[in-house]
């Protein structure tokens, strides 16, 4: 690919969306380029204002070959397919001298399911709007949408509805009769769906179904020549996420109410009254728990109290599941796609049970007792992520924050590359490797930084003089001032906090301080729309946002609304989380540091990402107030604080309320 050519398609897409060209922007796009040319795989650390998307999708289309982006959120997915592709592609296919194309791809249970919707025998998801008479509104409105012409038949395209409905008339790829089988194989918005991607230049998904395709080494998504993540700090949680196994008594009841429909007998009945015994059986288990408040929810293995209840759930499913494989009967086409929906939910029932039976070290199994379920996740992703992803087609991994204390060793070993700084008798291992090793010399890293000028449009205050957040929350010394820089701004502010017991005492106590002063809060509730939130909060610049995990990456509210952003600890997993726990420990008792190689990175990026909601264009400006006094007191801060954009630092609590007052001030001069 020559770089003339590139600069030329950068420039025309540049122009298209009325931007102008940035170093960083360049920088990235030709080391793409030639990650593609060269196919090696490249790791690229694109600051906030790079316009890393274009910077990726430019030499992506001129490379001419189909490329698969995968995000993590469903905002840049859309962003990708709604605003930033259809901006440049008339602009791209001028310079380029041909036509252009894009497709979106997704999940099967992402698109209605018209067999479902539209079977004569209904289904027992469907069965629940007939009781629930609210729901019927919401059933009549997504059928309605379903006979326009030219829909799309995804759930992002389709009208606002109660998830129930949603569930009633759509199904899973597991227990889909796929579309040779379906009578509206030829109709199938799903199906139809994957035919566009399959000729597109450029098919964007999601983490989700990528890293499925990936770890059940079974095609979902068209081939493709190279693959392109963004927001790849995220893509071995969700990767763990996504194959992560959950035994609950709503999926195996489901599981056995559909299963006694299809076909009523001896078996069905034992499945249903197996089905009964693990709810009895969860239900103890679960009042058990709560009297023992120092339970841990990482389980060595299965509870005593559980194991036959789940064991007899598995050879239940087991006998069903061969009945209908067994089953050699022509039936019409519902027939065989409700045949189809119930060995798919059985037999998922049945593979889960049998891997919590059969669990090993390299799994962790845990009790979550919010919603009484069992769930078995890896230990570590990065071996199958090497296996199936690295040794198979060019990498681009890029996000605004990959690297920890400036290096991009955690992320690296996350995604499964060796990296350069890693001795040689760990490369010689990882090339020997039967999975299949990735050659370090064949992964560049880059870090093109920002166009924005940190240390002049931002403060990062370090308060020094307060306690060491504890367990019950935070003191309430950061609360006090918390409140007064709050009021110092006018409001203005997001405050990200790393747990719901953070967000309650927080709003009862801003609530309080702040009765008498025109600031507006808005809290964060369970179950809350995050867009809906940050919506608000964008409209309003005096009001104030309370958030958890959810708000601390992908909010993106420039301007006046937000001159303040405040974190109230540094973001380490909890010591109850059972997966980072059991990663944590596996690498403690190999004699080095599960703190330095698992808890310290995922707070640093985590941190990075709290961080990077102050500044989001070039006439940002404002404070960030990190209330954790570990940051500046404890060795490890040195690392953090690398891993976060250069911020000019201060302790000075006088210094910092002056800023935001003087903010403030210009703010409301001009009416904002």
């Amino acid at each position: 690919m020559s770089t003339e050519r590139l600069r030329n398609a950068l420039d025309a897409a540049v122009s298209a969306i009325n931007g102008s060209p940035r170093e960083g922007q360049i920088a990235m796009a030709e080391a793409v380029a030639n990650a593609l040319s060269d196919r090696h795989h490249l790791l690229v650390q694109a600051g906030t204002g790079t316009g890393k998307s274009l910077a990726y999708l430019v030499p992506a289309l001129v490379h001419g070959k189909r490329v698969l982006v995968a995000t993590a959120t469903l905002a840049l997915q859309r962003q990708l397919v709604e605003r930033d592709l259809p901006r440049v592609k008339k602009a791209l296919e001028e310079v380029l001298g041909r036509e252009i194309s894009f497709a979106v791809y997704k999940g099967v249970g992402n698109y209605l399911c018209l067999q479902k919707m539209n079977s004569e025998e209904g289904s027992v998801d469907s069965e629940v709007l007939v009781d629930i008479s609210t729901l019927e509104k919401d059933a009549r409105r997504i059928r309605d949408w379903a006979k326009k012409p030219g829909i799309s038949g995804d759930r992002d395209d389709a009208p606002d509805v109660d998830r129930r409905v949603w569930l009633a008339n759509s199904t899973s790829g597991r227990e889909c009769v796929g579309a040779d089988e379906c009578r509206f194989g030829s109709e199938c918005f799903a199906v139809n769906a994957k035919a566009k991607a399959q000729t597109a230049d450029i098919v964007v998904t999601n983490h989700t179904l990528l890293a499925i395709e990936i770890v059940d080494s079974h095609p979902i998504l068209p081939e493709r020549d190279a693959v392109i993540l963004d927001e790849a700090h995220e893509f071995m949680d969700r990767t763990t996420q996504a194959v992560t196994e959950e035994l609950t008594v709503g999926r195996i009841s489901r599981a056995a109410a559909m299963a006694r429909r299809h076909m009523p007998g001896k078996l069905t009945e034992k499945f249903a009254k197996v089905a009964a015994e693990f709810e009895d059986a969860m239900d103890e288990y679960a009042l058990d728990y709560r009297t023992r408040s120092d339970e841990e929810r990482r389980l060595t293995e299965l509870p005593d109290s559980l194991a036959a209840p789940v064991r007899k759930v598995k050879e239940a499913a087991e006998a069903i599941v061969a009945a209908i494989n067994a089953d050699a009967e022509i039936l019409d086409p519902d027939s065989l796609a409700e045949r189809a929906r119930v060995k798919g939910a059985v037999n998922e029932v049945k593979v889960t049970a049998q891997k919590m039976m059969r669990m090993g070290g390299g799994s962790v199994l845990w009790y979550e007792p919010t919603f009484a379920t069992l769930y078995l996740a890896p230990l570590e992703v990065s071996s199958v992520l090497r296996e199936n992803l690295f040794t198979q087609s060019p990498v681009i991994a890029t996000s605004a924050t990959l690297t920890v204390g400036k290096s991009f060793d955690a992320i690296a070993k996350s995604l499964g590359i060796a990296t350069f700084s890693e001795s040689n008798s760990e490369l010689e291992e990882s090339s020997d490797d039967d999975s299949g090793g990735v050659d370090p010399t064949n992964v560049q890293m880059l870090d093109v930084g920002s166009p924005f000028d940190f240390a002049n449009q931002g403060v990062l205050y370090l308060p020094r003089h307060l306690p060491e957040p504890g367990r019950d929350g935070p003191s309430k010394d950061s609360l006090v001032e918390l409140g007064e820089l709050i009021e110092a701004a006018g409001g203005r502010t997001l405050a990200l906090f790393s747990s719901w017991r953070g967000v309650e005492m927080a709003d009862e106590h801003l609530r309080r301080v702040l009765a008498e002063l025109p600031i507006p809060i808005i809290t964060q509730r369970r179950g809350d729309s995050v867009g809906a939130l940050v919506e608000r909060f964008a409209d309003d610049p005096s009001s104030v946002l309370i958030g958890t995990m959810s708000l601390w990456q992908g909010v993106d509210v420039p301007g006046s609304s937000c001159v303040l952003v405040a974190i109230d600890r540094i973001p380490f997993p909890r010591p109850d989380d059972p997966v980072m726990s059991a990663r944590a420990a596996e690498i403690d008792a190999l004699g080095r540091s599960g703190f330095m190689e698992v808890s310290l990175p995922r707070a640093a990026l985590l941190l990075a990402q709290g961080t990077g909601r102050l500044i989001r264009s070039i006439d940002d400006r404002g404070v960030v107030a990190i209330l954790d006094s570990r940051i500046v007191n404890r060795r490890y801060g040195s690392i953090l604080l690398n891993s976060m954009p250069p911020l000019w630092r201060t302790s000075d609590p006088a210094i910092v309320k002056e800023s935001l007052s003087r903010l403030n001030s210009q703010y409301m001069e001009l009416g904002r």
